[in-house]
Formats: C-alpha cells, structure tokens, sequence
C-alpha cells in the first residue's frame, strides 16, 4: 500500500456546532461540509483536556495529558514524549507545520523567540502561534512586515467585545493556508509521502474577523440565538463556574455575562462564525491546490481542532475547568478518496488521542508502544462498525490554566457515555452529574439528588476505570520477572 500525504489542519478552539454539516444554519462553510461529504464526520468527538497545550500534547503523542506530564498551558513538553509526527518522518515522511504548535511556553517572559521544541518531527517549520507581533519570532508577523503591512486590529464603536480585525487577504489564517499550499505543491512530483500541519489560530479569541465577513451577519444579527443559559442554574455547579460567570478566565468584568446585551452575545457569536467562515475559504484553497497538483486522491485530509469554546453558554465564556460539550466537543472530519468511503457520518464516542495510532495505521506503520489512544482506522475503513469505538469519553484537568481568585487549583476529571456525564472536582464539592437524555443542554446538575445514587455510582466507577487506564504503559515490560 502507498503511503497516504496526511494535510492536518487543526484549528483553535473551535466547538463541534460550527458547521453547516452539523446544524449550524448561519455559519457559510461549504467546503468543510463538501469535505464531510467526501469523507466521514465524526459527531461525538471530544478532546483530552479543555486548554491549548495539555490538549495539544495528547492528540500529538497518542497519549492522555497526565501520561504526557505536560498538563498544563505554561509547561513544556517533557523531551522523550514521542509525536506522531516524529515518528512518520523516521519511517520517510517529510513533516512541515504552519501556525501554531504550543507545546512550550509562549508567555514572553520566557518565549523570547520560537517556542522551545523537542525533536517533533517537523522539517519545515512556520511559526506563528497567534496573530499578535509582540514575539519577534512570529512568522506571520515578518510576512505582514515584508509586505510592509502593520498589524492591527481596530476597535468597533458598537461594542467592546468584538474587534475589526485584518482583511482576509492578510491574516493569519490565509498565511497559513498559504505556507501550507506552498509545500504541498512543491511536493507534488516527490515520491516521498508527506504531512503538513497547518495549526490555525481562529477562532481563538480575541473575536476579531475581517470587516466585510462580519457584516454580512449584521442585518439579521436578531436571528442569531442567545446563549445557553438559566438563570441561577450555577448555584449548584462548582465554584469555577460562578467565578468565571463572574469575568471569564476569574477577570473580574472580563466578558462578565451579567455586564452584557443580548445584541452583545448576538455579536460574539457572529464574529465568532466569521472566523470560521474564513477557516473554511482558506480550506477550499488548501483543496483546491491538492486536485491541481493530482494529490487529492492520494492524501489523507484531517479537519479538527484542540478544544472548545463556551461562547456564553452555561453564563462562561472562552474555556478552564469546564467540561460542558462546548468546551470538549469539536469537529472531526477525515477523508481519503483513495482508501475511505465517503459519505458517511459517525455517531461513534471518539476521542482526539485516537488520532495518532490512526495517522500509525493509514500508513502501514507499527503503533509506538506508549501510545494509549485507539485507532479509527477499523472504522474509517469499513473494517469495523462505524457507529461503535469506545464506551465512553474521557478528559481531565490537572490546574490546566494559572488562574487567580479562586479557593484551590481545580483538579477535575470527567467521563460521559451517551446517557449521562460525570465531572469530579478532586478535594472540592460539587461535582457535576447530568442525564443527558432528559437534559441534553447539562443544564441541571444531579450531583446531590438522591433519586439518582445509583447512576452517580455507575459513573464514579467508570471514571475510575478510566483515571487508571492513563497509567503510562511505558516503559515495556521486558520479562516476567
């Protein structure tokens, strides 16, 4: 079997309802939806960890975030974790990465050029891990300057939650697009397969799309639906929320519901599409650029991102010890015309580590030892029921972010089937417990209701059983004794 190109794109916290294939009535992304078409789209996809870097460093190595022992935003990547990506380029791929990449720090005072790397495999690397020109070493950045461009992002007099940001032709976005585009076509006659990462920051907050694909939203922003959220539903939910309902990330009057109009969360979540209607422009290029250089059939194409983005639901915005679906649920697409029928759409629990055994498998290579997560390849292939993989979901968080404000760093763990889902908060009470199938939305919280002890005691048991399955298998057992 040849060896498929791999085109990876992830984008930034980005939650799994953005798209026209998955409900989303107002966002405009056909491509991604053709994508889906030509693939398969995983709807129940979930990340390991609700931040950037312990999300990042699990979907990379196939591992969980504890097992990585890079848990948390502001950590580096301990060197003897194994990327998938390294491993392809051990067995002859060529590796090339635009964007970002974070698994270091990239705070300045320690990230004074490119972020401290590992041997991650990349060869062919462009760093830009956000679209701001504080770090020298931002490759955006130099683009922009080279065309003698100033970054800038223009305040909007019609809020304070939104930004203009720059023209498409000159984002971040479309840079990286464009890298990616410049290595695949120069590939195009090699015999060496290839993968290219192509990390794109949007739709990370700040909420700042180009002018003209906001406006397109403005005359009928009354359309757009308010957040999930109750009144006083966070009086029985864990601290952390009603610190951040407060002011996201604990910063008092930072994006603070309660301070906000509903045209304000209307135009959020507006910029917010925008972004990701940008995402989609610049993916139709990224494919256009594979059937013009005959590589379409030939290359595996991967569309998902690190984590979610609460976007007002529950009364949180952006992300932190929260394991709503908004937060942990994200979209997966994957597609290969050659190898994987299309057209077909997953209601399987997955989750993002099992990415990396997958890319293992579709190329004909031998699963790294370490690795804990489980290969879809069975399904993508039509070797195995597509509709079932695993059980349950698992993710954690293990004082992911450094926060401010709060009684104790949060400690929590979370596992949910398709029936229910339970969050602990290790040393603090509540917990969270929800019924998924009366209460879809996770909008009351079971954990002290007596009538459901013994749902609560199945799941407690089933996050046990997950918490010690991200023992490290490594290192190998070499004998009996």
């Amino acid at each position: 079997m040849k060896r498929p190109n791999i085109l990876w794109i992830c984008t930034d916290q980005q939650r799994f309802d953005t798209l026209g294939c998955c409900g989303n009535p107002f966002v405009r992304t056909p491509n991604l939806d053709r994508l889906a078409q030509e693939g398969v789209l995983f709807d129940y996809a979930f990340c390991q960890n609700p931040v950037c870097t312990p999300s990042r460093a699990s979907f990379l190595t196939g591992r969980y975030p504890r097992t990585t022992r890079c848990r948390q935003n502001g950590q580096s990547i301990p060197a003897d974790e194994v990327l998938v990506t390294k491993l392809l380029r051990d067995a002859g791929y060529s590796c090339g990465l635009s964007g970002k990449l974070h698994l270091a720090p990239l705070h300045p005072d320690v990230c004074r050029g490119v972020e401290a790397r590992i041997d991650d495999g990349y060869e062919d690397f462009h760093w830009s891990p956000h679209a701001d020109p504080w770090q020298p070493a931002n490759e955006y950045i130099q683009w922009l300057q080279a065309k003698g461009v100033t970054f800038e992002r223009k305040e909007r007099t019609d809020s304070r939650h939104v930004q203009t940001g720059m023209p498409a032709a000159l984002h971040q976005t479309t840079w990286c697009a464009e890298k990616a585009i410049d290595f695949m076509t120069a590939r195009a006659k090699s015999d060496r397969p290839w993968l290219f990462s192509v990390n794109i920051f949007n739709p990370h907050h700040p909420f700042d799309p180009p002018a003209d694909l906001l406006d397109r939203y403005l005359a009928d922003l009354d359309r757009i639906g308010l957040p999930n959220y109750v009144e006083g539903e966070l009086d029985k939910k864990p601290v952390f929320q009603q610190i951040d309902h407060r002011g996201a990330y604990s910063i008092p009057d930072y994006f603070a519901p309660r301070d906000m109009t509903d045209r304000d969360h209307r135009l959020v979540r507006a910029a917010y599409w925008a972004m990701i209607d940008l995402i989609d422009l610049e993916v139709g290029r990224m494919l256009d650029a594979l059937k013009k250089t005959g590589q379409l059939d030939s290359t595996m194409v991967v569309f998902m991102s690190d984590h979610g983005e609460m976007l007002g639901d529950h009364g949180i915005y952006m992300k932190g010890p929260h394991f709503y679906d908004p937060a942990l649920r994200v979209p997966l697409i994957v597609a290969w015309p050659a190898r994987v029928k299309g057209s077909r759409r997953s209601e399987a629990l997955v989750e993002l580590v099992d990415l990396a055994p997958t890319l293992l498998d579709a190329a004909g290579l031998e699963r790294y030892p370490g690795m804990q997560g489980r290969s879809l390849w069975p399904l993508l292939a039509g070797e195995a029921d597509l509709d079932t993989h695993r059980a349950e979901v698992y993710s954690e968080c293990y004082n992911s972010q450094e926060r401010s404000c709060e009684p104790k760093k949060a400690y929590a763990t979370m596992v949910r089937t398709r029936r229910a889902k339970l969050v602990a908060f290790h040393g603090l009470e509540p917990g969270e417990l929800y019924d998924l199938v009366k209460d879809p939305a996770e909008t009351w919280n079971l954990w002290d209701d007596p009538v459901h002890l013994s749902l609560k005691a199945e799941m407690l048991k089933r996050l046990s059983d997950r918490m010690a399955e991200t023992v490290d298998p490594l290192p190998k057992r070499t004998a009996v004794w």
